[in-house]
């Protein structure tokens, strides 16, 4: 009797919230841009970056923190994507919420690698599944927005949004 008391409670929870993650949902996707529009710059010199990215689908309306030695860099809604920037050499990368996944990658001088999360099934809440990824899946997600100022943690590398249109180079005229 417990547990359909709770089940109901979540399930009265989640009908109220809906409305509100519908329209965030909404807006983001009013907000994104098209995947092969982005500009990726090239890492500073002595330096590696990657690209994390979260297509839309299961679990949208969980977030998948990016945490490094213990530091939020940034949180990647649904249709969301960052660039990291590290000094080459082993970098572990973990999110979690009930459960926790890692990713180890080995970044090298002058590269972009990429990495995707997406959010699996959980028993309470969605489960962040972090791996490696390719440009390819990169842009076979069509619409992308670069997370908000206020989704990065205090961990250092992320390019916030100011970082990002500094180190983009301007288009040339005709």
């Amino acid at each position: 009797m417990t547990s359909r008391i709770v089940t109901l409670t979540a399930l009265a929870l989640a009908m109220l919230a809906t409305p509100a993650v519908a329209k965030d949902k909404d807006k983001a996707k009013a907000e994104a841009v098209p995947t092969e529009s982005i500009v990726i710059p090239t890492p500073p010199s002595g330096k590696g970056q990657i690209l994390f990215f979260r297509p839309g689908g299961t679990g949208f309306a969980v977030g998948c923190s990016v945490n490094e030695n213990g530091q939020k860099i940034s949180s990647l809604g649904a249709g969301r994507y960052f660039i990291m920037v590290a000094t080459p050499g082993r970098h572990e990368y973990t999110v979690k919420s009930e459960a926790k996944d890692t990713l180890a990658l080995n970044v090298e001088d002058g590269e972009t690698q990429y990495a995707s999360c997406k959010i699996k099934m959980g028993i309470m809440v969605g489960r962040p599944d972090i791996r490696p990824s390719t440009r390819d899946d990169f842009l076979k997600t069509k619409k992308l927005k670069m997370v908000d100022a206020d989704d990065m943690g205090p961990g250092e590398g992320a390019l916030r949004p100011d970082q990002l249109a500094a180190a983009v180079p301007a288009p040339q005229a005709k």
